[in-house]
């Protein structure tokens, strides 16, 4: 039969002799193609999962995959941390040889990591198909890694999924035709919704639903890799939780968790409350019971506002542009005074703006897509 054409099969659909690689490198990546695994497995598609582990901490990653009820990977490259090109060739290596070996049809990768880039790269030149997921998000700020990794992996892709119009026109402004650019909505909203329904199985995290908090995480290099710039916010958050009589839970990054020791940052505990790094349905149940989360997380902003809680970004820009215009969000950078205003702000900001980022469809837009090629 035709690669690509679509049949019934026990109520689901499935492509005929189509195999799809799955490469995925972070915790934002598991839990963003969280639902496309989970629609590969409902049309019985064949695919499989390489994982690059960028990540180097049992919670951070690996455990994602047990919590959200998701297959283990068929392939692990093990590349933990280290510079951007060591971490990029090693990647490029391992994924080579598998790629080789499986033969798939089409690579599938989400979001703008050195796992993305590499994966997009590797394939591209070995004449597999890429698929995008996330694509067209800008900056504008090619001081972040992750932008030049966005801005390859797009131009380099055979299909890209922007999450809305406004990331096609981006595309379509460099220069990329309109025929490969399908506007599917965001997998984050998929995610949220259907990982919610697990996370009500944990009555350990029902405390949160009764608790008074702020939620607090940060790891972008801007922030953590400057004693300066860590220093300035780790007191404008400790001056908001005395004003505001809130704790502040931080459940902290490896990297943030290192820097802090490093510069000898002090922590004021009655106010900033330390966690160890969260399972992903934990961080999910935080987040919707918060009443206001400060973050640097491209990721955490979009959920923040699909579950219309008020949100903070301790940055300069946002490639999440979308969050600004409905005024779920508000841009502080580390500044003192900025990250008092904006909470003062989004603390009185009305819970009533409309989801930009879809309807929980993505999965099925992108998977009918690429099974139509």
């Amino acid at each position: 039969m035709t690669s690509g054409l679509l049949l019934k099969k026990n109520k689901h659909f499935y492509c005929d002799m189509t195999k799809i690689a799955i490469i995925i490198g972070t915790r934002p990546e598991i839990i963003k193609v969280s639902s496309v695994i989970r629609e590969c497995i409902a049309r019985n598609i064949e695919y499989f999962i390489i994982h690059s582990n960028q990540h180097y901490s049992e919670n951070m990653d690996a455990i994602f995959f047990k919590e959200l009820e998701l297959p283990a990977p068929k392939y692990n490259l093990n590349v933990g941390s280290g510079s951007h090109s060591e971490m990029t060739a090693k990647i490029l290596l391992g994924l080579e040889g598998i790629l080789l070996d499986e033969k798939p049809d089409w690579v599938l990768v989400q979001g703008d990591t050195n796992t993305v880039m590499a994966g997009a790269l590797v394939a591209s030149k070995l004449q597999i198909k890429v698929g995008h997921i996330e694509a067209g998000l800008r900056s504008y700020d090619r001081s972040m890694p992750e932008e030049i990794n966005r801005i390859v992996t797009d131009h380099i892709s055979d299909v890209l999924f922007p999450p809305t119009q406004k990331q096609k026109d981006i595309l379509k402004n460099e220069g990329i035709p309109s025929e490969k650019i399908i506007v599917s909505g965001n997998t984050i909203v998929d995610a949220v919704y259907q990982n919610l329904v697990l996370a009500e199985k944990h009555s350990e995290f029902n405390h949160y639903v009764s608790e008074k908090y702020f939620l607090l995480t940060t790891h972008r290099p801007s922030n953590v890799d400057s004693k300066e710039n860590l220093s300035e916010l780790v007191l404008a958050i400790t001056g908001v939780s005395k004003k505001y009589g809130y704790p502040i839970y931080f459940p902290i990054h490896p990297r943030t968790k290192k820097q802090i020791e490093s510069f000898d940052i002090e922590i004021d505990a009655s106010c900033i409350k330390i966690m160890d790094p969260v399972g992903y349905l934990e961080m999910l149940v935080l987040e919707k019971n918060a009443h206001l989360i400060f973050t640097d997380s491209g990721g955490i902003q979009e959920e923040a506002c699909i579950l219309r809680v008020p949100s903070v970004i301790l940055r300069e820009n946002t490639e999440r542009p979308e969050t600004l215009m409905v005024g779920s969000a508000m841009l502080a950078g580390h500044d003192n005074q900025k990250i008092f205003s904006s909470a003062e702000s989004m603390l009185n900001k009305k819970r009533d703006w409309n989801n930009p980022f879809g309807d929980g469809e993505a999965s099925k837009i992108i998977l009918n897509k690429m099974m139509n090629i």
